[in-house]
């Protein structure tokens, strides 16, 4: 497998985590969301707790989705520098996230994110 394909299937992964983060967040939040848009909406996420929660949580996805969209575009274009960063800052937030929430998805996106930087310094 070339980098190109590799990197291609990398940023993919972490365009379908985004696209993933958001699926399970509908699901898992349904009633705090439905209660939120039932109470209108705007400003009824600070309290209680439940929906604080899905709101953050909701949020972080679209924030993957761009990740993805943009190493994406960095493996199409040959960018190896752009994939670095993009593994870089994405293994920050997974190692804060692994250590917050040990029993979490973030364990993904590290792997996703060491196989980015390990890519973008060469050794794949």
């Amino acid at each position: 497998m070339t980098n190109s394909v590799i990197s291609t299937v990398l940023s993919w992964a972490l365009f379908i985590l985004g696209i993933g983060h958001i699926f399970y967040g509908l699901v898992k939040f349904r009633i705090p969301l439905a209660s939120a848009v039932a109470s209108g909406f705007v400003g009824k996420f600070s309290a209680p707790e439940e929906r604080r929660s899905a709101f953050w949580f909701l949020m972080f996805g679209p924030l993957l989705v761009l990740a993805g969209q943009v190493a994406i575009h960095a493996a199409s274009v040959g960018d190896i520098y752009l994939i670095r960063v993009i593994g870089a800052y994405l293994l920050g937030v997974c190692i804060i996230g692994v250590l917050a929430l040990p029993k979490s998805p973030f364990l993904l996106g590290l792997v996703i994110s060491v196989l980015l930087l390990t890519l973008g310094y060469g050794y794949i």
